[in-house]
């Protein structure tokens, strides 16, 4: 029998209704099964809350004194598995139905990787500050597996990602993107230069956890500038579509005058993404305002931002991802 240890890393998200579903399903795996759950510097509301999983049997449950990042904890959740295959799963997952681990079962034999996919609530929430979250993971983040197959390293999301050990443990995560963002974009480059195959599956996960527009656009923004830090340490991401139509814009001369006619219209591109009715052609527009900008150096970076927007919940906060006079050239 093959084990399967199921990584998910806790930051301010109460994990029990995840932890026990997958409790629930765990005869369908046909193998021993164990949970990990390490919290990444967590308010303590979420923590005491948490704690409860530590007297579950088949589940590990640990804190961190502070927040190392997203690469660190799921490296450090691996190096502690005991199992054969790992599942990673963000904190802010639900599981669709009850034979969502019977059919990662009965698929690992295809690959070494394997990718589940994400799904978001049909409707779009009450609150107007969570659209433009679920409008985005609607129509960039819910692709089927036959439209993920078709780029799969390109596509592959470190949520919901069935793996061997092995292989995660050979490559991991680079801890020096401490900010949020691009870390699948790396690991998915490193199975491809491997030679290591990525196999879609149609099992997704559904995201529980939209956040405010301000704080998916500091998100959004921390994920630009480590998309630039991986171009100029690694030469990566220039497959990536935004970086491609930076580049040509580059070539053709045109940055400054894009970013230019840009800044006359930042504030009716803030005023749409935080409305009830956002557009994502304004949210392309204003990330490729944002990497042109880091391009030409004019934009340096935060260390620490995503912590702070992790933490932030409240609409009414500053949102300095907005704050475009900041970042002009």
């Amino acid at each position: 029998m093959t084990g399967l240890s199921v990584l998910i890393p806790v930051f301010n998200h109460d994990v029990r209704p995840l932890v026990r579903a997958l409790l629930a399903q765990v005869p369908n795996w046909r193998g021993p099964v164990d949970i990990h759950c390490l919290d990444d510097g967590s308010d303590s509301i979420y923590r005491l809350k948490n704690r409860e999983l530590a007297a579950l049997p088949g589940v590990e449950y640990h804190e961190l004194e502070y927040n190392v990042g997203r690469a660190a904890i799921r490296n450090q959740l691996a190096a502690a598995a005991r199992q054969e295959w790992l599942l990673l799963l963000d904190n802010d997952s639900l599981l669709p139905d009850a034979h969502f681990l019977a059919r990662y079962a009965a698929a690992r034999t295809r690959a070494r990787v394997l990718s589940g996919g994400t799904i978001y609530e049909a409707l779009p929430p009450r609150e107007e500050a969570l659209r433009l979250r679920w409008l985005y993971g609607c129509r960039r983040e819910a692709r089927p597996a036959a439209v993920r197959q078709q780029a799969p390293h390109g596509q592959l999301t470190l949520n919901n990602l069935l793996i061997r050990a092995e292989v995660f443990r050979r490559l991991g995560l680079d801890e020096s993107l401490t900010r949020y963002g691009h870390e699948d974009t790396k690991f998915g480059w490193l199975l491809r230069h491997s030679g290591i195959r990525v196999v879609h599956l149609d099992n997704p996960v559904l995201h529980n956890g939209l956040e405010p527009a301000p704080v998916f656009l500091q998100k959004s923004h921390d994920a630009v500038r480590n998309l630039v830090q991986l171009y100029r340490a690694e030469g990566l991401g220039a497959d990536t579509r935004l970086l491609r139509a930076a580049l040509r814009l580059q070539r053709w001369g045109l940055s400054h005058a894009v970013r230019a006619a840009f800044s006359l219209r930042r504030e009716q591109v803030r005023r749409n993404l935080l409305s009830g009715r956002p557009s994502l052609r304004q949210l392309d527009a204003l990330k490729l305002y944002w990497l042109l900008s880091e391009l030409h150096g004019s934009a340096p970076s935060q260390p620490g931002g995503s912590r702070m927007a992790q933490k932030s919940a409240d609409p009414s906060v500053e949102e300095p991802a907005l704050r475009l006079k900041k970042e002009e050239a």
